[in-house]
């Protein structure tokens, strides 16, 4: 099963998106309050049972990263979404996906597609 990080700084935001120029990062913003969003989390935690290693995995906690998320949001230029996945390859978003669009299939498919 491949790692979750936490992101809880816009530092670690910064380093994801170095990391991005080197391998795909899969961001995974995530509300703790929502039923949706806890579904898709659920989604997301199945699909990293089998999920690519070639991929690093990060979470961003909307309710305790708000300033992180929103950061992505204006970096990407994606609307920020919760629950929202975005797979990014050097530094710039490659496929997003929200609400009960976040799917095992979707989150392989678009993995798969990038390689």
């Amino acid at each position: 099963m491949s790692h979750l990080e936490n992101l809880n700084s816009v530092r670690d935001l910064d380093e994801a998106l170095n990391e991005s120029k080197e391998r795909s990062i899969l961001l995974f913003k995530h509300s703790l309050t929502c039923p949706i969003s806890a579904r898709a989390f659920s989604e997301l935690q199945s699909h990293l049972e089998r999920a690519d290693s070639r991929v690093s995995y990060k979470l961003i906690t909307v309710q305790s990263a708000r300033a992180i998320s929103d950061e992505a949001a204006s970096r990407l230029g994606v609307t920020h979404q919760s629950p929202q996945a975005i797979l990014v390859r050097d530094g710039r978003p490659v496929w997003n996906a929200s609400h009960s669009e976040i799917t095992v299939s979707a989150l392989d498919g678009a993995i798969r597609n990038l390689a």
